[in-house]
């Protein structure tokens, strides 16, 4: 019992360091690579199609499908992706998710881990104590590669070979004689070792192994090779827990797709296998996988691909019905229930150098949302309808709320992506968007003020003179035109080189409106039709206005190097 506890606590553990290696590389990679990533992840919204490819990239990228994953339903829980556009990436990342297998096939089994490990081990340490630019980063990547191997030779060395343990053999035979309990069997199995360790890569990792060792026949492991496909979207529904509908809709979607996908291939599956180790046999080896075990890992790999790939293109032409579907098993809870948030996703979303395009994203709708006020403050001004202003008024009021709550949920967010390591580029993209925040709250604070403005000069029965409407109306123009420049930058940024230079022109343009204004005002001071009250409540609006341009130029400049 002894032995077997610590053959037990062998196997454990060399899956730990496994997953470990794995997890040291995938971060590395994305801090080194972050900005590249980020450019992956903006095809996703243009097509399903271009979905599909970012997903395949970025899960190839990092080896790991459930970061992809549980970015996509972050993404779609902050409204910045459609469920349509969350599908296509679910496909990709599926895909992706399948180059690990190859890895360790190709290199795992063929030649002796310890003598890559120890070189990479060589190579790394040195850029570690490299501060300049990401170089300190592509040593965390190398490190976690050879951490990697060595988990995959220590997996390979406490598992036993057949010849050593031929209990093994009787155990497994008792249970995969059953046909197609058999098979459900083992995907359960699949499964449920998935969810235990929380990687579908360490769960295939410990499959190929097995399959190599003998333990398991080829049919055996690519059931269970199924199994983990269902068992990986235990963390995206996890993670869709805490997040609004749109999120559990995005997992749900993510579960749907990949258990429908298992369903269809394990009816085939015996045939589908049989084929494919012909196709091997002509191309990559020469013994059927069916009778020698060495081969097994490759098949296994390609099988694991193969699938994958016949899966998303089945299944992306059925995306509009699974997105149906999973509208109709995960019912919004109320209005609630669809507000968009980012609160949540600091601990299921931590590399910063990935999850920053989340929040540009973020910051730029929040832009969006605050330029809405010029037009809620344009019909206080001049509707002609009686009870619009106070419509328009209680508008204001909502969305000075809503730019509250954003501001705090972006400001918190982003100051714990600050925490972690990042580039010089990514923290200076942090603090301006954190500056974007501070100023777009501030912007709403003084609509907000204005609209109060409006309401006393209602109430009091002021009016203005044809010239002041009309200035008002020009000084409104610019601040729209303002605000389309800004949010322009915020998309870009900061590789918009003429994004600042626009800004600085839009913003002496209000600066020389204010100064007009000021100018006429004093002009009239002596004129017969002067109202007091009247030019008080103007000064304050067009002053209000130019600190608002004030603002807006400001958010260019801190996004804008």
């Amino acid at each position: 019992m002894i032995a077997t506890i610590g053959d037990i606590l062998k196997v454990l553990g060399s899956l730990a360091f496994f997953i470990y290696g794995m997890k040291i590389m995938s971060e590395g990679i994305q801090k080194a690579g972050g900005v590249q990533l980020r450019k992956v992840l903006s095809m996703m919204t243009r097509n399903r199609f271009l979905g599909v490819l970012s997903g395949f990239l970025v899960t190839a990228f990092v080896q790991s499908s459930s970061a992809t994953t549980v970015m996509t339903v972050s993404f779609a829980n902050a409204g910045l992706l459609s469920l349509l556009e969350a599908a296509g990436l679910i496909l990709g990342a599926n895909i992706g998710t399948t180059i690990t297998g190859w890895i360790i096939s190709v290199l795992g089994f063929q030649v002796k881990l310890h003598t890559l490990s120890i070189p990479i081990f060589a190579i790394a340490v040195p850029l570690l104590y490299i501060k300049k630019g990401k170089i300190r980063f592509w040593g965390d990547f190398l490190i976690g590669f050879g951490i990697l191997f060595l988990g995959l030779q220590f997996l390979q060395e406490s598992i036993p070979t057949l010849q050593n343990d031929s209990k093994v053999l009787a155990f497994l035979s008792a249970y995969a004689n059953w046909g197609f309990l058999s098979g459900l069997l083992f995907i359960f199995f699949g499964a449920v070792t998935t969810v235990i360790v929380q990687s579908s890569s360490a769960a295939m990792a410990l499959t190929l192994v097995m399959s190599a060792n003998g333990w398991i026949p080829l049919e055996v492991a690519a059931t269970m090779v199924l199994g983990q496909n269902i068992g990986t979207t235990a963390t995206a529904e996890v993670a869709a827990l805490v997040g609004n509908v749109f999120a559990k809709r995005a997992a749900r979607i993510h579960s749907l797709f990949n258990i429908l996908g298992v369903a269809w291939m394990f009816l085939i599956l015996p045939f589908f296998l049989e084929i494919l180790d012909n196709i091997l046999q002509q191309t990559i080896y020469t013994n059927s996988a069916y009778t020698d075990a060495r081969n097994v890992p490759l098949a296994l790999s390609a099988f694991h691909t193969i699938f994958n790939i016949l899966n998303a293109i089945i299944f992306i032409g059925l995306i509009p019905w699974l997105v149906n579907l999973a509208s109709r098993t995960v019912k919004s809870r109320g209005e609630k229930d669809e507000i968009n948030r980012l609160d949540y996703l600091a601990s299921t979303v931590s590399i910063s150098e990935l999850s920053i395009l989340e929040a540009q994203k973020k910051v730029a709708h929040f832009g969006e949302v605050t330029g809405r006020m010029t037009t809620f403050i344009r019909k206080m001004l001049f509707s002609i309808n009686v009870d619009e202003p106070e419509a328009m008024m209680g508008k204001i009021q909502k969305y000075e709320n809503i730019t509250n709550r954003i501001n705090l949920e972006l400001t918190d967010y982003l100051i714990k992506i600050s925490k972690e390591d990042v580039t010089s580029k990514t923290a200076f993209k942090i603090k301006g968007l954190i500056d974007s925040c501070s100023e777009l709250e501030r912007i709403a604070n003084i609509f907000h003020q204005m609209a109060g403005t409006i309401e006393r000069k209602r109430a009091e029965k002021i009016w203005f003179n044809q010239q002041q409407r009309t200035r008002l109306t020009e000084q409104l123009d610019l601040i729209s035109t303002s605000f389309g420049i800004m949010n322009e930058n915020l998309v870009t940024a900061p590789d918009n080189p003429h994004g600042k230079e626009k800004a600085k022109q839009i913003e002496d343009q209000i600066n020389a409106q204010r100064d007009l204004m000021r100018q006429e005002s004093q002009d009239i001071t002596n004129n017969q039709d002067y109202n007091v009250h009247s030019e008080l409540i103007y000064h304050n609006l067009f002053s209000s206005l130019e600190r608002i341009g004030d603002h807006l130029y400001n958010i260019s400049n801190a996004v804008i190097a």
